[in-house]
């Protein structure tokens, strides 16, 4: 994804309901839909909308979820189910662009809001419950369609039908895709060089991946 690209955006969607899950927080709130209208957005996300594990999800890095619609109709047709938009718990759903394969860092002009994209989303047992489906979070990984975490730099409002404008993109060109994956943790170092913005989060994946693709030291004893 460039700068200059366009997409457009299909649905905006907040909580319709929460739901009961078999997890520590007990409750979700990824169950959204899409709303009519003008929705406003703020730093920590979309009015109507809210989250019910503060500790894991929200805040300033994870204020708007975005997947792409084209993703979306892919796994679909894998499924053999349709997957509407607010199914994967996103506020967006976006097409035209290849929102896994965001920039870090990459600003979006939607509405009159400007967006930056954060972080990829992380499948969790929630996700796993939500879907149905078998071995959910091994497959959503396996694939990496992950879509995008953004953080909100101006407030204002979005609508279905408003078009999404990549109006900047940092030369280091690591995607939301390479930081999930990490199959190449030497790249991802330059996040915190090149991103200072980066979130905590973001930087113990960015760990997390150093650790996995360290070399394994085998001690020989005498």
């Amino acid at each position: 994804m460039r700068t200059g690209d366009v997409g457009r955006v299909e649905a905006v969607c907040v909580v319709h309901a929460e739901r009961e899950v078999r997890t520590r927080v007990g409750r979700t709130a990824i169950d959204k839909r899409p709303v009519p209208g003008r929705v406003p957005v703020g730093a920590l996300g979309l009015g109507g909308d809210h989250v019910c594990d503060t500790v894991n999800h929200g805040g300033v890095h994870q204020a708007v979820y975005a997947y792409a619609e084209e993703d979306a109709r892919r796994w679909g047709d894998e499924l053999g189910r349709d997957l509407p938009a607010g199914w994967f718990g996103e506020n967006l759903r976006v097409t035209g662009l290849a929102v896994s394969d965001a920039v870090l860092g990459a600003r979006w002009a939607v509405g009159d809001t400007l967006l930056e994209v954060s972080a990829p989303r992380v499948p969790c047992a929630t996700f796993q419950q939500w879907s149905g489906e078998k071995q959910w979070v091994k497959r959503f990984t396996q694939r990496g369609d992950t879509g995008a975490y953004l953080r909100v730099l101006t407030e204002g409002t979005i609508g279905a039908g408003d078009e999404v404008r990549v109006v900047h993109t940092p030369a280091h060109g690591i995607t939301v895709r390479d930081l999930f994956t990490g199959t190449d943790p030497a790249l991802l170092e330059r996040l915190r060089i090149e991103e200072p913005t980066i979130s905590d989060d973001v930087r113990m994946q960015i760990d997390r991946h150093a650790r996995r693709g360290a070399p394994q030291v085998v001690e020989v004893r005498p």
